[in-house]
């Protein structure tokens, strides 16, 4: 716990000493290659909070021990001591910075790849995890993952209809198909690609769930083009962004399969859990700094000769907010200790849970500051429009809100029927007993007050 304490403190002066007072530059940078080029390369300025950040010793703060020795990498990758529940906790640190994520990645804790790198950890071969882990382990590239696909509905995974197919002559899988808002794929970092695709029919007899497979995809394999970045309620969010992607003829070898053909779902469940839980640890740090700039605003300016704060709609806003932030990080902090309890599958209701009750109260809690600060909250000059910006995507990323309530409903059904309250039938009348009927006399006394 001491152990602890002290790297949470260490991990609170970096956001200080260089987090924070950086934030401006790197936003500033990131428009700056976005707008300049089409080659996409690291701000400058988070280049230098990564080198920072490792001498510090908050690299890979993620990487756990058991998954550490499940990818079996040897000296210099032991990964942490932290449980999911106590990287939650720093997690939500980070997520405090005005782009959610700009914390996260100057430790290498950012999506997608930390969800790539467990999957290439959980399901990769050794060879796939010399190539490809330990480089982004080590931060020398990055990665995305490439699932939802412009011409189908993505939320039912099963739709999924890129093509996979075996070249027998050539010992090599041939992918075809489009794919869209493939986070991080356009900048020259992402070497690598976690293709899901079809490698059987749709009703084949292996049913809808072992149709599907994932490869690994190198960024530089001829026959990918980035079509275009897909824009966030009008931002292109370069240089990392979410791209639409055309694989056409892609080849590579049978040895790039992940865990073998026909678990793509399987994967792709045990990629996504873990996944949904830091954006939504992440998600709560960027509530309390909204929260913490609409009570600076508030208390800091007069109107109708009073400050905002003694008006009462106000105080409302923010007791509400502190509530809200308040309900959900003990959704997110359940959701953490029952994985490391008893694993991500046995955490689907609550993880499904926090992932659509977490966006939506940072969507309110940001909407809210924002009217406390007028004109002022759709700027530049806070970090409102970037957090609001960030809570409406996640509704979507990872699954968008209607699937999960979707698995939240049919998981509490399904537990129900084990509730000794389920078995309590409704209250129903006595037999034979009723409370007047239409031929009964009425008495004398009634009568006369009628």
């Amino acid at each position: 716990e001491s152990g602890f304490q002290e790297l949470r403190q260490k991990l609170l002066d970096f956001m200080r000493d260089e987090v924070y007072p950086n934030e401006e530059r790197f936003r500033t940078e990131s428009h700056s290659i976005g707008a300049s080029s089409n080659e996409w390369t690291h701000a400058p300025v988070l280049v230098e909070l990564k080198e920072k950040a490792k001498a510090r010793g908050l690299w890979n703060l993620w990487f756990a021990k058991d998954l550490a020795k499940v990818a079996g990498l040897g000296p210099g990758y032991e990964g942490g001591g932290l449980s999911n529940f106590q990287y939650g906790s720093l997690c939500e640190i980070m997520g405090t910075s005005n782009h959610m994520e700009l914390a996260a990645e100057a430790m290498n804790c950012a999506s997608p790849d930390t969800g790539n790198m467990e999957t290439i950890a959980r399901f990769g071969t050794q060879a796939q995890k010399e190539q490809w882990l330990k480089p982004l382990l080590d931060g020398r590239i990055r990665s995305c993952f490439a699932m939802t696909e412009p011409g189908v509905a993505s939320s039912d995974a099963t739709n999924i209809s890129a093509a996979i197919t075996r070249d027998e002559a050539a010992g090599e899988y041939v992918i075809n198909g489009r794919k869209w808002w493939i986070t991080g794929a356009g900048s020259l970092h992402c070497k690598i690609c976690i293709f899901m695709g079809r490698t059987a029919p749709t009703g084949a007899e292996t049913g809808k769930h072992g149709t599907a497979s994932i490869v690994l995809v190198p960024m530089d394999t001829p026959g990918i083009t980035l079509l275009r970045p897909m824009k966030v309620l009008g931002d292109d969010e370069a240089p990392k962004g979410h791209f639409e992607m055309l694989f056409d003829n892609v080849r590579v070898p049978f040895a790039n399969i992940l865990a073998g053909e026909g678990r793509g779902f399987e994967i792709a469940q045990a990629r996504l859990g873990p996944g949904r839980i830091h954006h939504c640890m992440r998600l709560l740090g960027t509530a309390e700094r909204a929260l913490s700039a609409m009570c600076r605003r508030v208390e800091s300016r007069t109107a109708f000769g009073k400050k905002l704060a003694e008006f009462d709609t106000i105080l409302a806003d923010v007791a509400r907010s502190r509530a809200e932030i308040d309900q959900a990080r003990m959704l997110v902090q359940r959701a953490a200790a029952r994985i490391d309890k008893e694993g991500s599958k046995a955490a689907r209701q609550e993880l499904s849970m926090a992932k659509f009750v977490v966006p939506m109260m940072v969507q309110t809690v940001a909407d809210r500051a924002m009217q406390a600060h007028g004109a002022m909250g759709l700027s530049q000059d806070t970090m409102l429009a970037t957090a609001l910006t960030w809570a409406r995507w996640l509704r979507y990323a990872d699954g968008p809100d209607e699937v999960h309530l979707r698995t939240v409903g049919r998981l509490e059904l399904k537990e129900q029927h084990s509730s000794h309250l389920y078995a309590l039938a409704p209250y129903e009348a006595p037999a034979g007993k009723v409370f007047r009927r239409s031929t009964d006399p009425i008495s004398a006394a009634a009568r006369s007050r009628l």
